[in-house]
């Protein structure tokens, strides 16, 4: 591996940026307090973006990124000692040497990367609603048929598993809304319609934005083995962080999907991670290009979520980097939470634009030496103007700085290197074949075709397994939600079923039911949450 120059290297506590009158440090222990990085197309945003990973990734950070051009796959390789580069690194005091860091591509079609999956289930009703641009009703019906699969013990999985389950929940005139068992799936219909009015209308339109979605590749991202979120958190065997690159050129053909897409994973960090602190340095950088498109058009309910995980995810020791052209695209609640700040030039064409640059110059603390309004419109290409926290968490003095080069290479990998890449990957064949496991639609296909299991060992609402189902369920709340399987599911996925229906699915039906009943308050169901999760895991 090629390595960086001593004089180059970054010092153990902070990262150098760049220089003007001053040098511009981002210190690692104020990392995860987020940040930002604005300017015009082709003013340099991409290359401190790159500077940046290249920083945390030399200090032992992991780094999420998403590559909308593939400009940023050139992290990869080690740069070329190009004039300019030399030139520059030359006016910073600096020795320019080439160097390269562990990468690992995903891409949600598998095309370029690792492909990426999420269970229906994880994705949940309201990032599913927001990807699927569903009225408030069409939420409603679709928060209806995620608590009817708790209810039931069914998995939702993949796309043909929610199809299955909305058409389950649909009256049917031609069947009796009751426990007869004229119908197959008339308790489903009938708890269904417990919760409100499911009309066929308003499903079958849920039903044609799934086709839709379909239609961009959706089928793609939904389904198994689903994305284990630590394998972001690795490090090398030189102990430097691996940058981990989202190829999202055809992802941005869809901005809705890419954008509920990335807010997932904010979502699922949050969930998984434990609570820390402030640590000497972040556990992940999270890196959110194009950020403007998860705000664009975002109902009250889903900013509210936006603005809590950007809020208290720094707890987990994650910090978020929003990378978007105006300062302005992100909601205040939220700007005010991103300290550390990297502004290149903005131009001012149209009353918008001036909006743009005022706001932008209005974000920064003051400095008597710069009028920032008018700095921002001179910058070149290369320079910006920064501010990062200091001290006490308090920002600097707003400096306009020439950002230092990139030691790796700046531009695109060729598919020869990419591939070269992903054959050595760390996770090679963890994620590369799917997996269709039982779950929503099969069962409700036996159910259907009457060759469904009876009460003592089914899968699905009755039998041992649709009871711990309803049980966990209870107990957990929405945490079951955000599991990758339904309770049934979570215990036959690695043991042989007939001896998991028999012997484990009992067992822990009984623990959950004796330990469940025993113990109270929020404490108590925290410590049923911890019992019974590691259990069901295993």
């Amino acid at each position: 591996m090629v390595t960086s120059d001593s004089k180059m290297a970054d010092t153990g506590d902070r990262i150098f940026i760049g220089k003007g009158e001053q040098p511009a440090w981002l210190t690692l222990a104020l990392g995860n307090r987020h940040g930002l990085v604005t300017g015009a197309t082709g003013t340099g945003k991409t290359v401190s973006l790159q500077v940046m990973a290249e920083g945390f990734a030399r200090a032992g950070v992991p780094v999420f990124a998403a590559d909308i051009k593939g400009d940023l796959s050139g992290i990869a390789e080690a740069g070329e000692a190009k004039d300019f580069l030399v030139k520059r690194a030359s006016d910073m005091g600096l020795t320019f040497q080439p160097d390269q860091f562990s990468t690992v591509f995903w891409d949600v079609f598998g095309e370029q990367g690792h492909p990426v999956r999420a269970t229906v289930t994880e994705m949940g009703p309201l990032l599913l609603s927001r990807m699927l641009d569903l009225n408030d009703v069409q939420e409603g019906v679709l928060n209806v048929a995620f608590r009817v699969a708790d209810d039931n013990g069914l998995a939702l999985i993949d796309m043909k598993d929610l199809r299955a389950l909305l058409d389950a929940i649909v009256p049917d005139g031609g069947k009796k809304a009751d426990d007869s068992g004229d119908d197959p799936l008339a308790p489903i219909r009938k708890a269904a319609q417990g919760f409100g009015n499911v009309t066929r209308a308003t499903v079958g339109t849920i039903q044609r934005q799934l086709l839709v979605l379909e239609n961009q590749g959706g089928t793609k991202f939904f389904g198994e083995p689903a994305l284990s979120l630590q394998d972001f958190m690795r490090t090398d065997r030189d102990g430097r962080g691996m940058v981990n690159i989202l190829v999202a050129d055809k992802l941005m053909q869809n901005p809705r999907l890419y954008a509920t897409f990335l807010l997932w994973m904010l979502s699922e960090l949050f969930e998984e991670l434990p609570e820390i602190g402030d640590p000497p340095k972040p556990k992940l950088v999270f890196f959110f290009d194009e950020a403007h498109l998860l705000f664009n058009d975002a109902p009250k309910a889903l900013m509210d979520k936006i603005e809590q995980v950007v809020r208290l995810i720094r707890s987990k020791g994650v910090g978020v980097y929003f990378v978007t052209q105006n300062p302005i695209d992100v909601p205040d609640k939220i700007l005010g939470q991103l300290g550390n700040r990297v502004q290149h030039a903005l131009r001012a064409f149209t009353p918008r634009d001036q909006k743009a640059v005022a706001a932008a110059a209005q974000t920064f603390r003051p400095n008597p030496k710069l009028n920032t309004a008018q700095v921002i419109m001179e910058l070149g290409k290369g320079e910006a103007l920064v501010s990062f926290l200091e001290g006490n968490g308090t920002p600097a003095m707003v400096e306009r700085v020439m950002i230092r080069p990139p030691s790796a290479r700046i531009g695109a990998i060729t598919p020869e290197e990419r591939k070269a890449i992903i054959d050595n990957s760390p996770v090679k064949g963890k994620y590369d074949t799917a997996i269709d496991s039982e779950s929503a639609y099969e069962i409700l296909q036996k159910r259907v075709a009457g060759t469904a299991a009876t009460a003592d060992g089914s899968a699905g609402g009755g039998g041992v397994l649709g009871h711990l189902g309803a049980i966990v369920s209870t107990i957990f709340g929405t945490n079951v939600r955000r599991g990758r399987l339904s309770t049934g599911q979570l215990i036959t996925r690695n043991v042989t079923r007939s001896v998991t229906n028999q012997v484990v699915g009992g067992v822990v039906a009984n623990l959950g039911k004796s330990v469940g009943g025993s113990i109270g308050g929020s404490v108590g169901r925290a410590l049923v949450r911890g019992a019974l999760g590691g259990l069901l895991r295993r």
